[in-house]
């Protein structure tokens, strides 16, 4: 037998990863899926400016390490600095970067039970303690975290705005009033991955000097760019500035970079996705509807679904959506379990959905 010489927190690790992708269905089921619509992935595209960028970078060439240019465009993007961003492999890669330097074996960190789970695989990663709170009506409960993170000690609370798996939000001089009970010495990480998304002002007006805050966006959603893993996070420049003694200087490809910049400044194409994405959740929506099923609001690019009943029964509706060639997927915690999570679509995917749904229901009621 192989003897590895792995630490000791590896030993004690699960073999498991935070979700599995629709490849890995699709090799399990033998075929393709017609409609992928569990990834949280924007099926329009990215900008054909960036495109064309991707396409043009000189991909014999290393990417900047720095990232000037793009660091540049999104400091006059959010009205700071260079010094207050950092760019990184997407949200998941920035948030493995932020525990690093943060959490060491036995650290307290905060979340809710059911919020984005990679979080919680990089902490459980390099040995924290994770702590959680419930959702209220399906929201994250920033009250509940801040009075959690005080409780244990925490170093890191963790919040989506809007949230992933839900789709809720909370406006931002919401968020922002509920800084002033964030404890002494900890850190909130702000996940503002779908922020693009959402109704006007659901951002807060944080200063990016502001030492209590990192706040995390990303290329994946509003842009399209999800296969090229461009993330960045705004926070105090001695907060950023950490990011370089334990992040991959060329882990960021020229490609991703180029196109990344290409994205940012295409406001138009942007702003006529971000109506595209409105119209399918307003399509998602009638579709639950028509099928005696509530949607919830949500200001993200996907709309969780209730389907009335446990997770149980909506996990056996998403089986049977599977089944059908449309991937599919749920919140994985109780009682967010009792729905299942659709990503705006096309309109051609969201008659497959419309179609698939109702055949589903029947199925996951007959057990």
């Amino acid at each position: 037998m192989t003897d590895f010489r792995f630490t000791p927190l590896t030993t004690t690790l699960p073999s498991s990863v935070p979700f599995v992708g629709p490849e890995t269905q699709e090799r399990a089921r033998g075929g393709t899926f017609d409609a992928r619509l569990g990834a949280n992935e924007n099926v329009f595209g990215p900008s054909p400016k960036a495109i064309q960028a991707m396409a043009e970078a000189g991909h014999w060439m290393y990417g900047d390490p720095e990232n000037f240019d793009l660091r540049h465009a999104l400091a006059a993007h959010h009205g700071c600095t260079i010094e207050h961003i950092v760019v990184g492999e997407g949200i998941d890669g920035l948030l493995g970067y932020l525990v690093r330097l943060f959490v060491a074996q036995g650290d307290a960190v905060v979340t809710s039970d059911g919020a984005y789970p990679t979080f919680n695989y990089h902490v459980a990663g390099f040995g924290g303690t994770l702590h959680k709170v419930d959702y209220v009506d399906d929201h994250e409960d920033p009250k509940a975290l801040f009075d959690k993170a005080r409780d244990v000690g925490a170093k890191l609370v963790y919040l989506a705005n809007p949230d992933n798996p839900m789709g809720t939000w909370h406006d931002g001089a919401t968020l922002s009033h509920a800084l002033d009970n964030l404890p002494d010495g900890c850190l909130l990480v702000l996940d503002e991955a779908y922020v693009e998304c959402a109704p006007k002002g659901t951002a807060p007006e944080i200063s990016a000097d502001d030492p209590r805050v990192i706040r995390l966006r990303t290329f994946s959603k509003a842009y399209g760019m999800a296969g090229a893993r461009v993330g960045y996070a705004i926070g105090h420049p001695d907060l950023i500035v950490a990011f370089n003694k334990v992040r991959n200087h060329f882990g960021m490809n020229r490609a991703a970079q180029a196109g990344a910049l290409a994205a940012l400044l295409d406001t138009d194409y942007t702003a006529d996705v971000l109506g595209k994405i409105a119209k399918a959740r307003d399509t998602i929506a009638t579709i639950a509807a028509n099928n005696g099923l509530k949607a919830l609001p949500s200001a993200t690019n996907f709309v969780a679904i209730d389907c009335g009943q446990d997770g149980a029964f909506a996990k056996r509706v998403l089986e049977a959506l599977i089944a059908q060639g449309l991937f599919v997927r749920m919140p994985f915690a109780a009682p967010q379990n009792r729905c299942i999570r659709i990503s705006c679509g096309t309109d051609a995917q969201l008659q497959l959905f419309a179609k698939a749904l109702p055949i589903a229901l029947d199925a996951a009621a007959k057990g």
